[in-house]
């Protein structure tokens, strides 16, 4: 990799980074419940309720699923869109997400309603102590399911234009609702199950209310338009959003088998055990989580700007930082698993406090390998590798953690769920490593490989130049090395010249306006190719957001003599997109190759 190529690298990683911590909170959401929940059950209701809420886990974890295949497919599609600069498909689809995932909340509250009034919750548990809890813990998530399923989508979208500040808030303003919440419907009114629901569904509704008000005042980049939707694009939204949810939808499945298994072979309270272990630790699986969420947003630019060498490096960056860091952080849990048990439980001698204990000292070895199946489904998914997505799907999501713990349970009781999680990353693992084998007819030796990129992908490495500016004075030397690019590939000294022009310009406006904006150092990622009849300058920055186009006009209307160069190459060019995604700003200029 030479200098450009680190530079644009390190631009690339300071991105991933910044956006990290507003996705882990926001998958931390899910998760805070999870735990409050859990402690309040536990603390000031009794083990059957936290059983109950272990066994309402697979049902919430299907309403996620369904969520996850809109607001994935449709996250998806708009990078894609934004990438490709197509604006109203863009508004479309994300109307179309709210307009569909509304719809979806309304049959689960359909649902909800009467298997909790009517004590239709028989095929989730046999025993009548829990399920008595269970009924009155679903009429309480009824109440949430709206929100839920719309503030998942508010997000999303809110994380692709980089607003990481209202994502905080509506994370904060939920954690605090929902303890407080707690605090007064099942400690201070007794309300057991009812309250722990009703504490997450209110908390949920703050949660949007805080998110819906930027999309509803034009303070987002996206609008509801409701007369720009081509519902044409469900279709495509499903197939995209489905795989990288299929996980989630066998893990339902699997929740319900392994809660089965355990209440023949353990009993109730293995369930309580194993999911006061489950729930505390999907506070640290919002960890990966959040990791997956901001590569799959540069992962679906990549693929529609075709860029394969952001791509690369975004798997590279999983790699060689998501899964060290991950490592740590399990080793951290397996070191504490004593005192996160006693969260819950404080007698030793109960086998409850045990199971849980084991279950904090095995359940985090699985996780740096679950970053690594996360990122390789969720790039499978955008790059449409429909092999490897199903493959891993069903494995993660059912076959791996279900198979192994109905071979190990009789001999090994609640311990084989543990070790079945652990074998189920290994086996993944091993899988994507067998796939780019296979598609490669050869063991792959670098990650493009690994990855099975197609040969075809972007441009060819002697169609594109890949260069990086930090100074003013760089400006000039880097015009000069386009204009040379250009004339080795033929291109006409006209158009040659209109590209070192534009390209001097275009960065040293970056330079004037943008580096010297705050005192965080900058560069400038710039990439020039020849493909066909054009020659593409593509020019990325992280300053504060600046569209040429915006001075251009008003130049027009100011001294004609200023911004003469900005002026001619509008007029020359043959098109100039401008965009800022995820807080990066995207300047395209195309030139027709030949004058």
């Amino acid at each position: 990799m030479n200098n450009d190529q680190k530079a644009n690298t390190k631009i690339l990683v300071r991105l991933l980074f910044r956006l990290l911590p507003a996705q882990i909170l926001l998958s931390a959401i899910g998760a805070v419940n999870g735990i409050v929940s859990s402690f309040f059950a536990t603390n000031y209701v009794g083990v059957d309720a936290m059983s109950a809420v272990g066994v309402y886990s697979p049902v919430g974890m299907l309403a996620t699923s369904l969520s996850l295949i809109l607001t994935g497919g449709s996250a998806i599609l708009c990078g894609k869109y934004m990438g490709q600069n197509e604006q109203e498909k863009m508004q479309g689809v994300f109307s179309l997400n709210l307009l569909l995932s509304l719809f979806i909340a309304l049959l689960f509250i359909a649902a909800y309603v009467p298997m909790g009034l009517f004590d239709l919750t028989g095929f989730l548990s046999k025993d009548p102590n829990v399920r008595l809890y269970l009924n009155r813990y679903f009429l309480g998530q009824a109440i949430g399911m709206i929100p839920l399923m719309l503030g998942s989508s508010f997000a999303s979208f809110l994380s692709i234009e980089n607003k990481s500040r209202r994502t905080f808030l509506a994370s904060a303003a939920y954690i605090l609702v929902n303890i407080l919440l707690n605090f007064l419907f099942v400690k201070m009114l007794k309300l057991e199950a009812l309250g722990l629901a009703l504490a997450s569904s209110l908390g949920m509704w703050v949660f949007l209310a805080v998110q819906a008000e930027a999309f509803l005042t034009g303070k987002s980049h996206f609008r509801i338009a409701l007369s720009r939707i081509n519902w044409k694009e469900t279709g495509k939204m499903i197939m995209i959003g489905l795989p990288g949810a299929a996980s989630n939808v066998y893990q339902t499945l699997r929740g319900l088998r392994v809660n089965n298994m355990l209440e023949t072979f353990v009993g109730s309270v293995g369930i309580s055990a194993f999911s006061a272990a489950n729930n505390f630790l999907s506070l640290f699986w919002a960890i990966p989580a959040g990791m997956l969420a901001v590569s799959r947003m540069l992962f679906s630019v990549s693929v529609g700007e075709e860029d394969r060498q952001t791509l690369t490096d975004v798997m590279r960056n999983m790699m060689y930082r998501f899964v060290p860091i991950q490592c740590v952080i399990s080793l951290l849990i397996i070191l504490c698993a004593v005192p996160f048990t006693q969260i819950f439980y404080q007698d030793p001698s109960q086998a409850v406090y045990q199971m849980t204990v084991m279950g904090f000292r095995i359940l985090p070895i699985c996780m740096p390998l679950s970053v690594i199946c996360m990122h390789f489904t969720c790039y499978g998914q955008i790059s449409n590798k429909q092999v490897l997505i199903h493959t891993l799907a069903l494995l993660d999501g059912v076959v791996c953690v279900a198979g192994f713990t109905a071979l190990l349970i009789r001999g090994m009781g609640i311990r084989s769920v543990y070790i079945a999680n652990v074998l189920n990353g290994v086996v993944t693992t091993i899988v994507i490593f067998l796939y780019a084998w296979v598609m490669n007819k050869r063991i792959p030796r670098n990650m493009e490989e690994l990855m099975v990129i197609p040969a075809d992908f972007g441009a060819a490495e002697e169609e594109r130049m890949d260069l990086s500016v930090h100074t003013m004075e760089e400006v000039v030397s880097v015009s000069r090395q386009v204009q040379e690019f250009c004339a080795a590939r033929g291109i006409s000294k006209r158009s040659a010249y209109l590209a070192g022009l534009a390209m001097e310009e275009m960065a040293g406006n970056i330079v004037d306006h943008g580096f010297r904006k705050d005192k965080r150092s900058h560069s400038i990622d710039v990439r020039v190719t020849h493909k066909k009849d054009d020659v593409i300058l593509r020019i990325k920055d992280d300053c504060v957001p600046f569209d040429p186009g915006e001075r251009q006009k008003l130049s027009e209307d100011t001294d004609v003599a200023k911004n003469i160069g900005l002026r001619m190459i509008f007029r020359m060019a043959k098109d100039i997109k401008y965009q800022n995604i995820l807080g990066l700003n995207v300047l395209t200029i195309r030139i027709p190759a030949v004058s």
